[in-house]
């Protein structure tokens, strides 16, 4: 009986003295019963490498948003003091305490890390499957999203140390279930000729703008100069995903055709960089061409870099790229990205999306305008002829355009009167409340629509789009041929507005004076309201309904309406409040490392790393391969109080800490 008595008290004793972070004490952390909807589940990798990354709680996120929006609104007195890396850095560093949690956890189980953000707040590895699911108590697993045939390696559930619980917001990609971005393409289609007014100022428009957009229709319809941007230190980026790519053949033929004016920029490229090494590159693409031909046709003399993630287009591969621009010495100055997610988001699918929007948050603050295509499929979604909604008919919200830190770019079609585009998506975040910078416009609109489509949209989310341009019928060529019924969706209009934005630019930085940066908040200004034309016709129908209709002034088809590239540079110029730039400091070097080998392929999801085409360039990315996802349940919206916040009543998981974070934020923007 002593002894006895004795051994329970000595284990009695071991156990208090026992840390809670044994690692045989694990927690879950996300976990799927089931195989989400719209996949199949297939075998179970016998080998290969994953690359997965583990995301930190950021140090301040709402002081990131604050500080964004003070050197972006033009009454404020920082208004282009854009922040260099290292005053980024100090908003999203994680805490000491968690960065040697995580890595003493990592260190113990035989692995090392890598940054792959700026500020170190995510940790990326490469591991074997096996180690994979040791390390995490997962079973990591190929799954087929059925629509796409897309493959990618993905776990139901996975768990963590009990002493990682409060530093470490997630582990991605694990429980992440998202279908590839969407992007818009060619269409056969009837062109029906417009009559052109003799009595509108854009009656120069050339006649056969009505069947055809070229480079020379965009100059007419919005006043864009021709002549050569000149300043050295310009820049325009354009983001690909997976094979897309412009063949240079394609793109000297484009400029042969559509450029005459300009002989020498038919001989003019663009740069190529990498984020993960993989090109997997064969011939000139629809959404590659459309993207290229566009910027370099339009902004003529500016260089245009197409930064590429040849391993898919999923939630984490957006992330990675985003996460290697913010680490550039130079920031992208533009960015426009022409793909695009149905915001149905829920668990772990959302946290990873308020990680990226935040992540449009730091470009933003470094001075980079952050340009999206709203999506084509109307109020379903942003699916190019896939149009889907919520259950009982709720309209389905797009992403990343529904994120406040980027600037979301709708369609339009025909020369006078220029209307909306039917497919051209708009309305309101399920997930992110509206920003006080757009309180005023979109409250004028709600109060217009009435009772239209209540119940169907959240009326308290991020509204989309905020401009819109023309959006059908653009001449594009690949493979040596013009695209059968020409180039259609909000992919062509996105890079036609960033090109606009970059030749903005170069006017401002020849003056003297920084880049315009984060769009939004001078849009949605009184300062700006003369560089629109106003679009008050057409509506964007689906989900059984006429969705939501053009009006005057800001509407959910084409937000503020088109640009006038004269009168926005008029804007721009104007404002007597923009600082003149500071050289950036030399210890802003990119937080960045070249891996020794990269990892076997067959995994779905690959090295981060970066290349250029004709000069190497190396930085920590985190690309994945295309995800999928399931769609959340929904028992329907009544009213728009079920659809406050995160989407409560449409089924979406409990609101983050992440979401509260940035509702708290977003209410200080007034």
């Amino acid at each position: 009986m002593l002894a006895a008595g004795l051994l329970s008290f000595i284990l009695f004793a071991v156990a208090l003295g026992r840390p809670a972070s044994d690692s045989h004490e694990l927690i879950t952390r996300s976990q799927h019963d089931v195989t989400p909807s719209g996949f199949i589940e297939g075998e179970a990798p016998s080998d290969g490498i994953v690359r997965l990354t583990v995301a930190m709680p950021q140090s301040n996120i709402s002081g990131l948003h604050t500080a964004l929006l003070d050197v972006s609104d033009p009454y404020s007195p920082n208004y282009g003091k854009h922040l260099s890396k290292d005053e980024l850095a100090q908003f999203v560093a994680p805490k000491p305490e968690s960065v040697q949690a995580v890595t003493n956890w990592l260190k113990k189980n035989g692995i090392t890390a890598t940054n792959s953000s700026l500020a170190g707040d995510e940790l990326t590895i490469h591991v074997p499957v096996e180690k994979a699911n040791t390390l995490l108590a997962a079973n990591f697993t190929t799954f087929i999203h059925e629509k796409t045939n897309t493959a990618m390696v993905r776990t139901l559930a996975y768990s963590l140390p009990a002493n990682l619980a409060d530093h470490v917001s997630f582990v991605y990609p694990t429980t992440h279930f998202v279908p590839p971005a969407s992007k818009s393409g060619s269409m056969t289609i009837s062109r029906p000729r417009r009559r052109l007014s003799d009595n509108v100022a854009r009656d120069v428009v050339p006649a056969d703008c009505a069947n055809t957009i070229s480079p020379a229709c965009l100059f007419a319809l919005y006043n864009i100069p021709a002549d050569a941007a000149s300043a050295p230190q310009n820049n325009l980026f354009v983001a690909g995903f997976g094979k897309e790519i412009a063949a240079d053949d394609d793109l000297q033929a484009f400029l042969t055709q559509t450029r005459p004016d300009n002989p020498a920029l038919a001989r003019t490229t663009y740069q190529l960089t990498s984020v993960d090494v993989i090109q997997n590159f064969t011939q000139g693409t629809e959404e590659g061409s459309a993207d290229i031909q566009y910027t370099v046709g339009v902004a003529t003399n500016v260089p245009v870099t197409y930064v590429s993630v040849g391993g898919g287009s999923s939630l984490s591969d957006n992330l990675a790229m985003i996460n290697f621009l913010i680490q550039l010495d130079e920031a992208p100055l533009v960015l426009t990205t022409s793909y695009g997610f149905q915001e149905d988001f829920s668990g772990p699918n959302l946290d990873l999306a308020i990680q990226l929007c935040n992540a449009y948050a730091q470009l933003g603050a470094r001075g980079t305008s952050v340009v999206f295509s709203s999506g084509d499929s109307g109020v379903a979604g942003s699916a190019f002829r896939n149009p889907v909604c919520l259950p009982n008919n709720v309209f389905l919200p797009t992403f990343p355009s529904g994120c406040p830190f980027v600037t979301s770019v709708g369609g339009t079609t025909g020369i006078n009167p220029e209307v909306a585009l039917s497919i051209s998506s708009g309305g309101f975040s399920n997930i992110f409340p509206r920003p006080a910078y757009q309180e005023a416009a979109v409250g004028n609109y709600l109060t217009a629509l009435g009772n239209i489509n209540a119940g169907l949209f959240n009326t308290t989310g991020r509204a989309y789009p905020d401009v819109a341009l023309q959006a059908q019928f653009y001449f594009v060529i690949t493979n040596g041929a013009p695209l059968d019924g020409g180039f259609v969706g909000t992919s062509a209009s996105s890079p036609v507005f960033a090109s606009m934005v970059s030749l903005v630019n170069d006017r401002l930085l020849n003056a003297g004076k920084p880049p315009l940066g984060f769009l939004n908040p001078l849009l949605y200004s009184d300062k700006a309201t003369a560089m629109f034309n106003d679009i008050t016709e057409g509506s964007n129908p689906g989900c059984n309904t006429n969705g939501f209709s053009a009006f005057a002034g800001w509407d959910a088809v084409t937000g503020f309406g088109s640009v006038d590239f004269q009168r926005f540079l008029t804007v721009a110029l104007a404002d007597d409040t923009r600082a003149t730039p500071t050289p950036p400091s030399s210890s802003s070097a990119p937080q960045s490392s070249t891996q020794d080998s990269a990892p076997t392929q067959g995994s779905g999801d690959q090295a981060a790393g970066a290349s250029t085409q004709g000069a190497a360039s190396t930085s920590q990315g985190s690309a994945s391969t295309s995800a999928s996802s399931q769609s959340p349940s929904q028992t329907g919206a009544k009213g728009n109080g079920a659809m406050r916040g995160a989407g409560a009543g449409l089924g979406f998981a409990p609101v983050s800490s992440a979401t509260v974070l940035l509702s708290l934020a977003l209410i200080l923007f007034a």
